[in-house]
């Protein structure tokens, strides 16, 4: 008994033990590794309220996970105002050290881009990038805030000297190229990779994240008024994605997106209205203006342009029953595209803008083709001769089966009618029908057959 006893104590013990070992292998690598945790993100499109909750989520992420930094992997052509001044707004008071990398090749940190490039604490580019061009837009991606007279525009000049101020305390506070950042507002200027790591704009340029974090590893950056040096020898990146709501609004925050669903919407129901039990294209431009709704909610836009794509709209209308000669349908063409150019211009809280030449013209030039198709096809059947019920048989030929003086009969049409004529008509004499009044038709002699 005393043997089995030994036994089964021994076989217990080293139970006990391989558990134990599992158990260190398994969570103290696990614990350790925690520590060099880096959370990555990547913003790929415009700066707008998605985008900004994304990057403000995945900050408190990032501190509640106790991760060493948060990188944030860019390439934007710009954005709201509003959102980027949340995100810098984040990014300075976050307890973690948020590094900012401009990359793939050929990404570009414009506008907004450059402002949250340069609030980051660690700043870097892959070569081939480029950062700048801060400047407000004007009316068809134009940035230079001057009319046609060589006069400033009051508007961008005050939205210009905004922005530049603002993006001036930011590189400051940063220690990066105070006039330069100012430069880049005022002037559009911009830089690529090299220039701006010559001129302070930013710490560093990587051709890879390996290379990046290799390279700023042991880093001094200021987190939370207090001096931090960055430790991330082999840390582990984890990827933190977009919520699929997240995802949804990013795609619907993009004023090319808004306008063409604005079209689509606008002429399914055009499509509805014309040609009324089809259905499907009611649906489905009732869906695209919903769509619409949600992207104006998030974007902001002017009334004057909404309000002439709907003019544009109700000529198009218009040209089915008033004789134009196509003036009305050319008026409304022009309607879309001026109230596109302009729906989204609003240069002192947004610098996006709506893509005239690859987005806009083909989007309302395919609008004008089928447009025209429908009202040619609506425009025929009304004006065209009647195909159903009794107004066909008007110009029809039949033959009297009676005389007629006041009244008689007429075969036509495989049918006995009541007749009437303004003059007296002999039995078995061609007429032709010229009226209808319930049962009654009016007749007249027909021209004798060639």
């Amino acid at each position: 008994m005393r043997i089995v006893a030994a036994f089964q104590f021994a076989r217990f013990s080293v139970l006990g033990l391989i558990a134990a070992l599992a158990a260190w292998v398994i969570f103290i690598p696990s614990a350790g590794a925690e520590g060099t945790r880096i959370n990555q993100i990547t913003i790929d499109g415009s700066i707008n309220p998605a985008s900004a909750d994304f990057i403000l989520a995945a900050i408190e992420q990032t501190e509640l996970d106790g991760a060493a930094a948060l990188l944030i992997e860019l390439d934007t052509p710009g954005g709201l105002v509003a959102s980027t001044q949340d995100i810098i707004q984040g990014m300075l008071n976050a307890r973690i050290p948020t590094i900012v990398y401009v990359t793939p090749r050929g990404a570009w940190a414009a506008s907004a881009g450059t402002m949250i490039t340069i609030a980051a604490n660690v700043a870097a580019m892959t070569p081939g990038s480029s950062i700048g061009a801060a400047h407000p837009v004007a009316i068809g991606g134009g940035g230079g805030g001057e009319g046609e007279s060589g006069a400033k525009d009051p508007s961008m000049e005050k939205a210009a000297n905004l922005i530049a101020s603002y993006v001036e305390s930011i590189a400051k506070h940063r220690n990066r190229n105070v006039e330069w950042a100012a430069e880049a507002v005022r002037n559009s200027v911009a830089v690529d990779a090299e220039e701006a790591l010559e001129l302070n704009v930013i710490d560093l340029i990587a051709d890879n994240r390996a290379e990046l974090l290799a390279a700023i590893d042991g880093f001094e950056v200021e987190v939370d008024g207090q001096l931090e040096t960055l430790d991330i020898t082999d840390a582990t990146v984890v990827a933190i994605e977009m919520s699929w709501l997240q995802s949804i609004f990013n795609f619907l925050a993009d004023p090319n997106v808004a306008v063409i669903l604005l079209l689509a919407g606008l002429l399914g129901l055009y499509v509805e209205f014309n040609n009324p039990g089809l259905i499907l294209p009611g649906a489905a431009g009732a869906v695209c203006l919903v769509l619409t709704g949600f992207a104006l909610q998030i974007l902001p836009f002017d009334w004057v342009g909404f309000v002439l794509i709907l003019s544009g709209l109700g000529l198009l209308i218009a040209e089915i029953f008033v004789s134009s000669f196509g003036l009305l349908f050319a008026s409304g063409i022009v309607c879309f595209l001026l109230g596109g150019s302009l729906m989204f211009e609003k240069p002192d809280v947004s610098d996006l803008t709506v893509d005239f030449w690859s987005v806009l013209l083909p989007a309302v030039i395919g609008l004008s083709i089928f447009s025209g198709a429908v009202v040619f096809a609506v425009g025929r059947t009304i004006w065209g001769r009647q195909t159903a019920g009794v107004d066909e048989m008007i110009g029809m030929v039949g033959e009297t089966t009676t005389a007629l003086d006041l009244g008689g009969k007429v075969f036509i049409r495989g049918e006995f009618w009541n007749a009437e004529a303004d003059q007296p008509i002999d039995m078995g004499a061609r007429v032709e029908v010229t009226r209808v009044d319930g049962l009654v038709i009016h007749v007249r002699k027909a021209a004798s057959p060639r």
